[in-house]
Formats: C-alpha cells, sequence, structure tokens
C-alpha cells in the first residue's frame, strides 16, 4: 500500500509538472534557474525522462522542458559547472539520447567538445594550485561545481576519454598530503568554511567529507570508475588514502559507524572529534551518502568485510531514531525520499547476509514521505508551490518524485539519471 501511493505521488507531480508553458512556476524556475539542475528545468526534465524511458509516461515531455532549458543560449566556461549551465544541460539530455537513438547527437558532440576544453582549464588551474602548494577550494574538485561532477559525467558519456582520464589523474593527486603553513594536511583541506566562503568558526580551513563538497564524492567517482574498468595509475592507493581517513574518524555505535560532516584544525591537531548531536543521514554530507561510496568502494577492492559494514551503517542510520529526527523534509538532497533512493540503490549491489535488512527498512521511508491515508494529488500540489523546495530536483517535488521511483516499482533506474550523484 505504501509503495502504491509513494509511486502515485510521483505520477501526481509528474501530471502537474507536464508542461512548463502551462504550469503555474515560481518566476526563477525558468528565468534565474533555467539552466540550474538542481532547480529548473534540466532537473524537472529528468523526472519526466525516466519516466519515459520507464514506460511510465510520454517522451513529449520532456522534450519539452529540455527546450524550456535551452530558449537562450547556455552558460559554458568558468560561469558554468556540472550543476549549472552547458554541463547541467548535457547530463539531461544525454539520459534521453541514450534512449532514443540519433536524438540530440550532434548537440551532445558539439557540448562534450566545450565541456572537454572546461575541463582542461579547470584541471589546469587545480594542477598549478597543487604545485604553488595552496590548499584547494571545494568548488575545485566537488560533485556540484567542481572536477568530481565532471567526471562523473564523462564517466557515462565517454569512460574512455582521455579527458576522464586526466581528472582521474587529479582525484589521486589530491588525496596526497599537502604541507600548509608547516602542518601536513590531506590534499582536499579546504581553506574556507563548508560555504566555500570565509568562516569564523573554521578560521584555519577543514576537511570536508560529505559527497556532494567533500571527499566522499572523490570516494565515490574513484570506486565507480574502478568498477567500470577506468582505473588510472594510483587508482587504489587514492582509495585506500580516503578509506582510512574516514576509518580514523568514524565513531563506532551499536549498530554501526557514523561519520562527522567534516573535521576542523582543532579536531585534527587533537585527534579527535568534538562531540556534537546527530546529523541526518542524508545524501549530501551523512551516512547514506557515504555508505553507498564505500560501498563501492568496496566492491571495486573486493573487500567483503567494508562492503558488509558499510551496508550495516545505512541500516543502523535508518533505524535510529536520534538520526531519522533530525531528517525535517521529503526531498532527494537530505530528506527521507532521497534516503529511500540510496537504499534501493545499496540494496540492489548488497551483501546476501544485509540485503533483506536494506529492504525492509524501505516502507518506512515511504511512508514517512506519505503516510497512509494521504491523498497523493494534494501532496503534489503542495510539494510543488512548497517555497522552500518547489518544483526541483535537489530539494524539491521533481526530485522527490524521482527518488520515490526505484522504491516504489523495485526497478532500478532506466535512464541513469541520478549519475549526477554519483551513487550509479
Amino acid at each position: 500500500m505504501t509503495a502504491h501511493l509513494a509511486l502515485g505521488l510521483a505520477d501526481a507531480v509528474a501530471a502537474r509538472l507536464a508542461d512548463p508553458d502551462t504550469v503555474p512556476l515560481g518566476t526563477r524556475t525558468l528565468s534565474s534557474d533555467r539552466q540550474h539542475l538542481a532547480y529548473g528545468p534540466p532537473g524537472i526534465a529528468l523526472l519526466h525522462i525516466e519516466l519515459a524511458a520507464s514506460g511510465l509516461g510520454p517522451w513529449q515531455r520532456a522534450h519539452d522542458w529540455l527546450a524550456a532549458a535551452s530558449r537562450q543560449p547556455l552558460t559554458s566556461g568558468p560561469n558554468s559547472h556540472p550543476f549549472y549551465g552547458m554541463p547541467a544541460f548535457a547530463h539531461a539530455l544525454s539520459r534521453t539520447a541514450d534512449h532514443l537513438p540519433g536524438s540530440y547527437q550532434r548537440a551532445l558532440e558539439t557540448m562534450d567538445r566545450q565541456i572537454a576544453v572546461d575541463v582542461r582549464h579547470r584541471l589546469d588551474t587545480a594542477h598549478r594550485r597543487i604545485n604553488a602548494g595552496r590548499l584547494p577550494q571545494l568548488a575545485e574538485f566537488d560533485a556540484i561545481r567542481g572536477l568530481t561532477g565532471y567526471g562523473a559525467y564523462l564517466l557515462r558519456r565517454d569512460p574512455g576519454s582521455s579527458t576522464l582520464r586526466a581528472v582521474l589523474d587529479y582525484c589521486v593527486r589530491l588525496t596526497e598530503p599537502i604541507t600548509h603553513r608547516g602542518e601536513t594536511l590531506p590534499g582536499w583541506w579546504a581553506e574556507t568554511g563548508p560555504s566555500g566562503s570565509p568562516d569564523d568558526r573554521f578560521l584555519e580551513g577543514h576537511a570536508n567529507t560529505g559527497v556532494a563538497h567533500g571527499i566522499g564524492g572523490v570516494l565515490a567517482l574513484l570506486a565507480l570508475a574502478a568498477r567500470k574498468g577506468s582505473a588510472t595509475d594510483g587508482h587504489h592507493a587514492a582509495l585506500h588514502t580516503i578509506l582510512a581517513w574516514l576509518d580514523r574518524w568514524a565513531e563506532k555505535t551499536s549498530g554501526g559507524s557514523v561519520w562527522p560532516y567534516w573535521v576542523t584544525r582543532g579536531e585534527l591537531r587533537r585527534g579527535r572529534l568534538v562531540p556534537s548531536a546527530s546529523g541526518r543521514p542524508s545524501w549530501c554530507y551523512g551516512t547514506a551518502g557515504l555508505a553507498r561510496a564505500q560501498q563501492l568502494a568496496a566492491l571495486a577492492l573486493g573487500d567483503v568485510s567494508r562492503q558488509i559494514d558499510a551496508e550495516n551503517a545505512l541500516v543502523a542510520a535508518l533505524t535510529d531514531p536520534e538520526q531519522l529526527k533530525a531528517t525535517t523534509d521529503n526531498g532527494l538532497c537530505h530528506g527521507f525520499a532521497g534516503l529511500a533512493h540510496v537504499a534501493v540503490r545499496m540494496a540492489d549491489d548488497a551483501h546476501p547476509s544485509t540485503v533483506r535488512r536494506l529492504r525492509a527498512v524501505i516502507p518506512a521511508l515511504l511512508a514517512a514521505v506519505i503516510p497512509p491515508g494521504t491523498d497523493p494529488e494534494l501532496m503534489a500540489t503542495a510539494l510543488i508551490q512548497d517555497e522552500k523546495g518547489g518544483p526541483g530536483l535537489l530539494d524539491g517535488a521533481a526530485g522527490t518524485a524521482l527518488a520515490l521511483l526505484a522504491p516504489s516499482t523495485a526497478v532500478p533506474p532506466r535512464s541513469a539519471w541520478d549519475a549526477c550523484l554519483l551513487i550509479a
């Protein structure tokens, strides 16, 4: 019954977001967010692409949203990134082209050439920064704005390309220690706070562990690439370096491990974390994203013990009242729908000893999104009109609907829409 309600909600959201020309949306969706994968038409298109690829909706809706995103020139160069401009649009377009042979190929080839140029410029800048002994900005390497996000796109589009190889070489180099002001730090130690801006709470920077903005995303990319045969020199050593860092800072609980969102310079010097309240176990930060990244790494390395530990960590997080209490929305990025989607992705690859426990947590997550007795039609309208979430992918209705599909149907995504999240 819960799965049926969740699928009904996804269908209702898709129906209300059928046509960008007739749906009443906030002014930002088709203006300032027009090129944004997280908030605008490219992310909404992913919902219709996945439904069409699964035989659950018409392709015309996807075409219409792609057209809405590209009515004006797309941004490329330094002002674009994996979730904004040409790379964001290319992700959505490529998910369509994979299911409609011959469609959009010329446009994608043009965009791929420009993306390769942009990636090379970013790589040159990053290597000059490393050569000079300077610390990175999060946006240099993260999954949303940086080279890890570009790597996710390239791994799907052209896994044998020299550009992907160069990104992976950079990721390996990022894991090498760096000496800054006389102290040896991880190569991914950012000089700012987690927002990417100067922060009085992080005067000496931090090491970010998240999948969205930290080393968790690099781990996931390296793991996915290794599993697909795209390993580079030092690849496995880099995986082990990141895993050793996560092991060092993991907090062991009765059910499994919990990882901090970040490590500060003071914590690094003391060798221990400052006690804090339980964080939400989300994709962007926390146990869900990091457990998936470690599961992928374990599969790439053939480490069965680590794989089981990662899977148990997710089960523990998703059955821990304190961690679940910290989850306060339904969205893909850090809400209950996103947790359900990560749980499904992990269950699909899980060890026989944990797969049943992983699948057992999913119904409760779906019920948290849409409790029994809820009217899917009314809830769909409320999600789209919500001021914080809106219609978009990361925090909004389209992402919630997408994240409900695999848990509701027990069928993995057909379009690989979630490649941009580095979880598959």
